[in-house]
């Protein structure tokens, strides 16, 4: 515990030295912001020894616990040869008291999303975690929560239905008295519903009807949960049962269209302005390859 807080306090001190001793130290790049900074400003990742700024790694940690995006913040750099994670310690130093507690749960809802023996129990007022029978667990079994004693089925986490099959559509399982039970899932205004994909719940309060599951990372249309991963330009609100149900205005889905729009003939605009260019230096390029070579396989004089 001690020798995180020595790191802690090495990297947070901002130095309180005279600017004319600061001038003294080189400067060292920063691969987020592309700034120059003292070596003191900076902060290294134990694991890879990736070297940022301190302000930037820190807005980037922020930014991925506040999303729910990470589990486990790796390097920024993209090319990280080594392919490092941030450390606990590490993150605990950047970061608010508040923001740690909510990286920890996302990080334990995490290892019960991917624990095959535990599952979260269906009541939205409990949400404890259950555990599973070891032997058994490919076929559906009985799970009864300790904190709220609701028995539901493991495969379906529906009510428990002895000697039937699992239904397609689960409604979500409330206690009595929770102002959500008159909620089901089947219903297009639903506040909570299951990712069509990874089966995840998925609360919604407000936003428009395009949702991404931050488990899986799928696209998806609240109401009638089909897929809009390829639909760029939600042409999916159009026509329908969802029409003109992504609730935004008519003028930002132009608006959004046209940006889209802009961004692919931005592309081809530049590849084709960039092609004759290209083509010219293609003969120089292999000129200049093929002089190389040639320099290369003559002998050393003598």
């Amino acid at each position: 515990m001690s020798s995180w807080r020595t790191d802690c306090a090495a990297m947070t001190t901002t130095r309180h030295r005279p600017t004319w001793d600061l001038a003294l130290d080189p400067l060292v790049s920063c691969k987020l912001c592309l700034g120059e900074y003292p070596l003191e400003q900076m902060t290294t990742v134990a694991q890879c020894q990736c070297v940022f700024c301190t302000l930037c790694l820190k807005q980037y940690v922020e930014l991925l616990i506040k999303e729910g995006l990470e589990t486990a913040i790796s390097c920024p750099d993209a090319a990280c040869p080594k392919q490092g994670q941030l450390q606990d310690s590490e993150i605990e130093c950047m970061v608010a008291a508040e923001m740690m507690q909510r990286y920890k749960k996302l990080q334990f809802e995490r290892e019960v999303l991917l624990d095959p023996c535990r599952t979260w129990c269906p009541a939205s007022a409990c949400q404890a975690v259950c555990q599973l029978q070891e032997m058994g667990l490919q076929t559906p079994q009985l799970v009864q929560c300790k904190a709220c004693d609701t028995e539901f089925c493991s495969a379906c986490r529906a009510s428990w239905h002895p000697g039937q099959g699992c239904p397609e559509t689960v409604p979500i399982t409330f206690l009595p008295g929770d102002a959500s039970s008159v909620f089901k899932l089947e219903e297009d205004d639903a506040p909570i519903k299951r990712c069509p994909k990874c089966k995840v719940y998925i609360e919604r309060d407000e936003g428009c009807a395009q949702m991404m599951c931050k488990s899986c990372r799928h696209a998806f249309c609240w109401y009638c949960l089909e897929s809009l991963d390829d639909d760029f330009l939600l042409i999916h609100y159009d026509k329908g049962p969802c029409r003109n149900k992504l609730g935004h205005s008519r003028a930002s889905v132009i608006w959004h269209r046209t940006q889209v729009v802009g961004i692919f003939a931005g592309f081809g605009l530049l590849l084709l302005v960039a092609s004759p260019f290209l083509l010219l230096a293609t003969p120089f390029v292999l000129c200049c390859k093929c002089k190389c070579s040639k320099g290369d396989d003559d002998p050393l004089p003598t």
